[in-house]
């Protein structure tokens, strides 16, 4: 971490130690991660700071746990358990979530500048919803067929299906379909991870073809036939033999395994479209730090 000073931005890395603007100032104890914190004095401002000031952590109480909330909410426990299990206030834990949240993402897009570029290429929908079946998302995702790394993932609002179509209806008014914009959205993000010629893999929608070839125009697309899926795995692994989208379908059960919001057939639930994007960006960072 490079020291400069909040106020007016000078650095302690000058060569001239007799115009250092920035000294040390002694240190103090803090007593919530048990760590000593060195301060500093800066003397063209006459302002007094210390690391913890420079921290994204700064004025955090109970830093320490951070990592241990991340830990507990991917690994299939919901927000009130975590709280329950740590022993602290569930607000605690929402504040700690959001706050690691915002960060997995900005480490999210470092990971995808450093990684290189993908020849081998796997997507699809995973369906959900928030607070009611009637109020279906869908959660696009794009895999690295050999390492399974999450290269990206998007969400958007789908119209209920089915019977619950006019229940849906009735209760909520029509519902616009996002799943193709965020489609799009998603390709334009990835576009630049991907290698000229990738071998690109998804199932029999036809709406995927279109995309496909306007985003990835020297790829080559294979589509394959949807299969019956097994009992296990929260029904995304396919029943018996070999399966061409293995990669992206056990991903998928990896996810709904390690995201309490997202498994089936359970009273835990999203309520908010931002906070399931908020879970996945930290599923996806533990998962893809995993493969490394």
């Amino acid at each position: 971490m490079t020291i400069k000073c909040p106020k007016c931005k000078a650095s302690i890395r000058n060569t001239n130690q007799s115009a250092k603007a920035i000294r040390k100032f002694g240190s103090f104890y803090r007593t919530s991660d048990r760590k000593k914190v060195q301060r500093f004095y800066c003397k063209l401002c006459k302002l007094h700071f210390s690391v913890a000031t420079l921290s994204r952590c700064y004025r955090q109480k109970k830093r320490h746990i951070n990592h241990k909330v991340v830990r507990q909410l991917v690994s299939g426990t919901s927000l009130r358990e975590c709280a329950r299990l740590m022993k602290i206030n569930r607000k605690t834990v929402v504040r700690k979530f959001l706050f690691m949240a915002d960060r997995a993402k900005i480490k999210l897009e470092v990971l995808n500048r450093q990684k290189s570029l993908i020849t081998d290429l796997q997507f699809d929908e995973l369906e959900t919803f928030e607070h009611t079946k009637c109020k279906p998302l869908s959660v696009t995702v794009a895999v690295e067929r050999h390492s399974r790394w999450i290269v990206g993932y998007e969400i958007a609002q789908m119209p209920a299906k089915g019977l619950l179509s006019q229940v849906s209806m009735k209760k909520y008014g029509p519902r616009e379909d996002k799943r193709a914009s965020a489609r799009k959205k998603l390709f334009e993000r990835i576009q630049k991870n991907i290698a000229k010629g990738a071998l690109i893999k998804s199932d029999m929608n036809p709406h995927y073809i279109a995309d496909v070839s306007k985003f990835f125009p020297e790829s080559i697309h294979l589509r394959y036939k949807g299969r019956q899926a097994r009992e296990i795995g929260q029904g995304e692994l396919k029943v018996g033999g070999f399966d061409p989208l293995f990669s992206i379908n056990h991903t998928f059960a990896m996810i709904r395994y390690r995201v309490s919001r997202l498994i089936r057939k359970t009273w835990n639930t999203t309520k908010k479209m931002e906070r399931l994007d908020y879970h996945l960006a930290l599923m996806v960072l533990h998962h893809n730090l995993s493969l490394k």
